[in-house]
């Protein structure tokens, strides 16, 4: 689903989807497709699984930020690769690749902060929802639009269903309409609101609190917070506690137990 601010200025076709940068320990890919509203299509969730793949596996990298440029940070699906022409199998390979992509970032060990400059609509609020944590300028707005084009967000609804309560969740799904970034930090949508020149800021001040920490904690905690969420309350407690032994031998966290233990003497 594409739902499309007014204009935006042009750039050159050739130019990458994505742009990987690196500061020490946090990488940034930023989607690089302004022209087009950074829509979610095949070559850029292609792109984007690829580009997450390889950060997942370096180990140098403790924090990933997500970014987009130009007005939105990403309006959704390409409907140019829905029309009419699309065949039903071929519209199921494209929501299984952009499932795919979703699940790669709930996979990987480093937490991912998306960076909302503008627009995240449908697939693109989808993705907003499927990081770890999200910073948003105070201009961003957020809507699961497709159902004013007689088609329901049903894999944007799985995301935004776990961040949103039930209630307004269903609300912006059958209506269509946008939330700004005030309302989205109230649902819980992002965590933090800032003002767009502090943008910027707020997030590398977020991440370096993030990369500060033991990456082994991190990457067994995010995984475990996931994982106990889809269980009873009875097993998450019993994964979560041997999740919580197997992280308290490890080397460093019993370096940091014993350093905390000799300043409290």
């Amino acid at each position: 689903m594409n739902t499309t601010p007014d204009r935006a200025p042009a750039v050159p076709d050739a130019a990458p989807l994505l742009r990987i940068e690196r500061d020490g320990a946090v990488a940034r890919v930023t989607l690089n497709h302004a022209p087009k509203y950074n829509v979610l299509s095949r070559a850029m969730i292609a792109a984007l699984r690829d580009a997450l793949g390889t950060i997942a596996n370096d180990s140098t990298v403790r924090v990933v930020v997500l970014a987009a440029d130009g007005r939105a940070f990403s309006a959704g699906h390409d409907l140019g690769e829905m029309g009419p022409a699309a065949s039903i199998e071929e519209l199921r390979s494209l929501f299984a690749a952009c499932t795919e992509l979703m699940l790669a970032i709930r996979a990987m060990p480093q937490p991912v902060i998306a960076r909302v400059q503008g627009v995240a609509a449908a697939a693109g609020c989808q993705l907003v929802a499927m990081c770890d944590l999200a910073v948003a300028s105070q201009d961003a707005r957020f809507a699961v639009s497709g159902i004013n084009l007689g088609l329901f967000c049903s894999t944007p609804s799985v995301a935004l269903s776990r961040n949103v309560p039930q209630k307004p969740a269903l609300e912006m799904l059958l209506t269509g309409d946008f939330i700004d970034a005030g309302r989205a930090r109230e649902l819980g949508l992002v965590n933090r609101v800032v003002a767009p020149d502090e943008l910027d800021a707020e997030i590398a001040k977020l991440a370096a609190s993030i990369a500060a920490k033991s990456p082994a904690a991190i990457a067994a905690g995010k995984r475990l917070f996931y994982q106990q969420r889809e269980l009873t309350m009875e097993a998450a407690y019993g994964v979560a506690g041997e999740v919580m032994a197997c992280n308290a031998v490890l080397e460093d966290t019993r370096r940091g137990i014993a350093n905390f233990s000799k300043r409290g003497r």
